[in-house]
């Protein structure tokens, strides 16, 4: 459906040379605009959440209540999400294609299952997390105003939507502007923490300690309990894998990518330990099971007038969570339309402003339509295991494609009992799911199958002519309107006759990188 060709460095005024020319073939072009500080904000601006601050009780209540049991569990699942995290290194600068996951899989198990993969994100599970953390920025925002009384659920809706369009205007604009927005949270919220951090250590300081005397002592911990401890930690660090959704405007992807990704999830993992501690300066293990928003709680006890700082925190970790989602989905949407499989318009870039318009605009209305239904709550619950089935998949293609494709050009290899481990843990995670809510995982695989009609008309050959004619017709008429045009050279392939867009390009040792063009298909 979509055109292909290469992605290629592009300045950032555009001229008069980087605009399609109607016979010169000339095209216009991603950048890579993304250096290392960006990547590494994108990482932890988009892992660092709500949870942190409102809710990071799952762990310790899966531990049996044992502080030193929970400390245990919140350390091996940061590293256990490195391991997936340096999976993810190898596959990025290996197969040099945006797209993260979707891409891994299409190049080692085919179309199918990358599709549902793509499928389920930019419709399901993407949107409807950018509206939770929407709702849950508004409601901290709000709650200052409306201390003697419930706040008022419309303007927590009015709010969120407001922050979605903004955040959808900035990244149709220009992705510097929403890559230096990424900074300004990523910083924002890690300050925020910082806050906590410091006065946790000023606590120990002073002597509060006596949380942490028998810090093995609990509750009994089931077989069951464990494993849960350990769902809740991994949530807590997913979002390792959003900057290889990006690679194609990395800088110097072969280095830039693997730094970024191990300084973000490194960072990650000694923030959240640091945080933990220092909540269990000031509160018992009971104290953080029965509250509704930990950080909230310290604050009131330890910050005294500085108290106002965790809510603006929340806030400013929940848009730059929405952020990071918008950029990063937005790039698998437009790699999705590239190879064919969406409309072309989702593949087409504004000639002025050189960022994929039509993809980041299609998550907007989809996260609004989220805000009106009580639902998404539920929906992201019924998803949730589908998530880490794809993930575990996606990491299992280094050892499958190691045995299908030992030529192919690594400039990062791992050893192998990393994505081993790490693919296994995901299946004992969507085990676990499988065990605790069958209806719940049931649904989601429900929800996920049906992409296969979609896919089946997008691969779909001898379509009515009339059909064709609409398409191609509200294509034209929307390309005029909102001055985008294909990412094309003259060089692309086209697809085969049976539909299947080109095998996705791999580095190899004949075909080294350059760091200014990127070449995507043979």
């Amino acid at each position: 459906m979509a055109a292909k060709g290469n992605v290629t460095a592009a300045k950032d005024a555009p001229s008069p040379d980087d605009k399609p020319s109607t016979g010169g073939g000339e095209v216009v072009k991603l950048k890579r605009r993304i250096n290392l500080f960006n990547g590494v904000t994108i990482l932890v601006g988009t892992i660092i959440g709500s949870g942190i601050f409102v809710s990071p009780k799952g762990v310790l209540l899966n531990s049996g209540g044992s502080v030193g049991v929970a400390m245990i569990v919140w350390t091996l699942c940061g590293v256990l999400s490195a391991f997936g995290a340096l999976s993810f290194v190898e596959l990025g600068t290996s197969i040099t294609k945006s797209g993260g996951d979707y891409a891994y899989l299409y190049e080692a198990f085919g179309p199918i299952p990358a599709f549902l993969r793509l499928w389920t994100q930019i419709v399901l599970i993407r949107p409807a997390v950018m509206a939770v953390l929407s709702l849950t920025a508004g409601r901290y925002i709000l709650q200052p105003f409306f201390l003697d009384c419930e706040t008022p659920e419309p303007a927590i809706k009015l709010l969120a939507a407001a922050a979605i369009l903004v955040l959808t205007f900035m990244n149709c604009y220009s992705v510097k502007l929403s890559t230096w927005t990424q900074d300004v949270f990523a910083v924002g919220k890690v300050l925020g923490l910082g806050v906590i951090i410091v006065a946790g250590i000023v606590q120990l300081a002073n002597g509060s300690t006596e949380n942490f005397q028998n810090t093995f002592e609990g509750n009994t911990i089931s077989p069951v309990g464990i494993p849960l401890a350990f769902y809740s930690g991994l949530f807590a660090f997913s979002g390792w894998f959003y900057l290889n959704t990006l690679t194609e405007e990395v800088q110097n992807p072969k280095r830039n990518l693997p730094l970024a990704i191990l300084i973000g999830v490194t960072v990650v993992m000694v923030i959240y330990l640091l945080t933990n501690i220092a909540y269990f300066t000031a509160m018992t293990a009971q104290e953080v099971l029965t509250s509704e928003a930990v950080a909230v709680t310290f604050a009131q006890r330890v910050l005294g007038v500085m108290a106002w700082v965790v809510p603006v925190a929340v806030a400013v970790s929940c848009f730059g969570s929405t952020n990071g989602i918008l950029l990063s989905a937005s790039r698998v949407t437009f790699v999705g339309a590239r190879d064919g499989y969406l409309p072309d318009l989702l593949a087409m870039i504004h000639v002025n402003l050189l960022t994929p318009l039509p993809a980041v605009a299609l998550l907007c209305p989809i996260a609004l339509l989220m805000l009106t239904t009580n639902d998404v709550y539920r929906l992201i619950n019924f998803l949730s295991a589908v998530r880490w089935l794809f993930i575990g998949l996606a990491t299992a293609t280094v050892p499958y494609l190691r045995w299908r494709r030992p030529d192919m050009h690594r400039p990062w290899k791992v050893p192998l009992v990393l994505p081993i481990i790490f693919s296994l843990v995901c299946a004992v995670v969507v085990a676990m799911s499988l065990y605790s809510a069958p209806v719940d995982v049931g649904i989601g695989l429900a929800l996920t199958l049906t992409g296969v009609p979609v896919y089946c008309l997008a691969v779909w050959n001898n379509k009515p002519g009339w059909l064709i004619r609409f398409t191609a017709s509200a294509t034209r008429a929307l390309q005029s309107t909102l001055l985008v045009v294909p990412q094309e050279s003259p060089s692309s392939t086209p697809k085969n006759p049976q539909g299947t867009p080109p095998q996705l390009l791999s580095a190899s040792k004949t075909q080294p990188e350059d760091t200014s063009s990127v070449s995507t298909y043979l």
